[in-house]
């Protein structure tokens, strides 16, 4: 899938991951369109790539529509990056009692509800396009997350929201299989976030020693790295591709 005038949309634009790979194809020559909760941030991104913003909960189906339409008018829409999220963390059992049943719900609404509400909705629209040479008319990368395999204490529900994500790769790549759309997952370890800097830099070091190699904090330009791969490598479909440098993590 070449990114050269062809539109693509990315959830979570504004920041982290979704930002570095807005940045990506955009630099490639790709029309970007940044759906995200964060207007300021996102409309500052869009300027300064040439793209657009559009405020978009994930999980509300009129959001995502309003974002695919706006995609489709500005071309072929080829690609969606799924990089929207929320990182939450309680334990099943805590000093207050039991997980709080709304925060589970929530995460699991934004992070696996709204990527699957996302891909649906964009695949409706590529399944219209016309083929490339290859066959295919369009790309769809998830974000799941090293936690989907090695759950920490506290992380529940977003393990559960991001294995979630994992489990629905490949069929949903079956899915579309006749309809010449690839469906692919990223899982990321521990990447620099804005989330990730808040924290103090002695923890923020200790993370980084903690990754075999390269020892060091992910990069938001590692992550777009692999997604320009997987949209130009047609034999890439229906996986699930760790982006953690070998790290497995300890129970906390």
């Amino acid at each position: 899938m070449q990114i050269q005038d062809r539109v693509f949309i990315v959830t979570g634009g504004a920041s982290g991951l979704g930002e570095g790979t807005a940045r990506m194809l955009a630099a490639n020559g790709g029309k970007v369109v940044i759906a995200d909760m964060n207007a300021e941030r996102g409309e500052a991104v869009a300027s300064e790539i040439g793209g657009v913003y559009l405020r978009c909960d994930v999980s509300n189906e009129a959001d995502g529509q309003a974002v695919v339409a706006k995609a489709t008018s500005l071309g072929k829409l080829a690609g969606l990056i799924n990089c929207a999220g929320i990182a939450t963390a309680e334990k099943t059992v805590g000093k207050s009692g039991p997980h709080s049943l709304a925060v589970y719900t929530k995460t699991i609404m934004v992070n696996l509800v709204g990527t699957f509400n996302m891909i649906r909705l964009a695949a409706d629209a590529m399944s219209k396009n016309e083929p490339e040479p290859t066959g295919e008319r369009g790309v769809l990368i998830s974000t799941a997350s090293v936690a989907a395999y090695d759950g920490q204490i506290g992380q529940a529900a977003y393990s559960a929201s991001k294995g979630g994500v994992v489990g629905m790769t490949l069929p949903i790549a079956r899915d579309l299989a006749r309809s010449g759309i690839r469906n692919m997952t990223i899982a990321p370890g521990i990447f620099g976030t804005p989330m990730l800097f808040t924290m103090p830099q002695e923890v923020q070091d200790a993370l980084a020693a903690s990754v075999p190699f390269p020892s060091r904090l992910g990069k938001p330009e590692d992550y777009a790295k692999l997604v320009k791969q997987i949209l130009e490598n047609d034999m890439l479909n229906g996986e699930v591709i760790r982006l953690d440098g070998a790290i497995r993590m300890a129970p906390k």
